[in-house]
């Protein structure tokens, strides 16, 4: 008598390996693209076992989904993608870039108490003294691209200098300096206007080290009075309200979108 032939389980995790195509994608990275947290977050909450899929908890971070069907929970609830908030906000000075400072001091989220930002993230940061253009998103992807090395998205800041900026500080700039072994450097830096004893300029990145203009002008003797971020590719601050937040426009999502992709393939952004 033959034998019954038993039906074959559908491959999962490890064994169904990564798709040729598709929306299949690791389960740390699923919760990452749905907007629910970082990616680092993702795997730690899968490492602690309370990520399900389909019903069952797994703790493999090489776990495959299709985000097309797949059931993920969280801690029992189901996670869903979210609607994509890109928002702005005209940082004021006084404010650090974290969610919560174990210090007590005040929080760039202290602007955002009107909003629901639970799941909002800064993109990047500026320190507690500088002030401006600072992007906030659920769209994590879409956080780590702007924030790539690679994609050298222009940053505009006007810095205001405890003296006249000549163009031997300027010129030094953009050659770049070294402090502390890094070697820093200004794609642009030009003066803006000067008074008596200091004076604006106006300084373009396209990298994003820790407190580079400051550093930089220190290494060059020289102190930072105020520093404003004032756009990030063509996003300008414009004359929104220090303090204030406001969405940004699809137009203005599709741009930064576009240079993150024209700098990835090498055309001018």
């Amino acid at each position: 008598m033959k034998g019954t032939r038993k039906a074959q389980k559908p491959k999962t995790g490890r064994e169904a390996g990564p798709p040729a195509g598709g929306k299949r994608v690791t389960l740390p990275r699923a919760l990452s693209k749905l907007g629910f947290c970082s990616r680092a977050q993702a795997e730690a909450l899968v490492r602690e076992g309370r990520v399900a899929v389909g019903g069952r908890v797994t703790t493999d971070l090489e776990t495959w989904v299709d985000l097309s069907d797949a059931v993920i929970a969280v801690d029992g609830r189901r996670v869903a993608a979210e609607e994509r908030v890109y928002l702005m906000l005209n940082k004021p000075r006084g404010l650090v870039t974290t969610r919560h400072d174990p210090e007590g001091r005040p929080t760039v989220f202290d602007c955002l108490t009107h909003l629901d930002h639970a799941h909002l993230s800064p993109v990047g940061r500026l320190d507690k003294a500088s002030e401006g253009l600072l992007l906030f998103t659920n769209d994590t992807e879409f956080a780590q691209a702007l924030l790539d090395p690679g994609t050298h998205v222009a940053k505009t800041y006007h810095v205001q200098l405890d003296r006249i900026a000549d163009e031997a500080l300027l010129d030094a700039m953009m050659r770049g300096v070294t402090h502390d072994g890094d070697v820093l450097r200004a794609r642009k830096a030009c003066l803006l206007r000067e008074g008596d004893r200091n004076s604006w300029i106006e300084v373009v990145l396209d990298e994003g080290k820790n407190r580079q203009i400051r550093r930089m002008l220190e290494a060059l003797d020289s102190a930072c009075l105020r520093l404003v971020r004032v756009a990030i590719g063509a996003l300008a601050l414009g004359d929104l309200a220090k303090g204030a937040v406001r969405p940004l426009t699809q137009e203005e999502v599709a741009d930064l979108r576009r240079r993150i992709a024209s700098r990835r393939t090498g055309r001018a952004g």
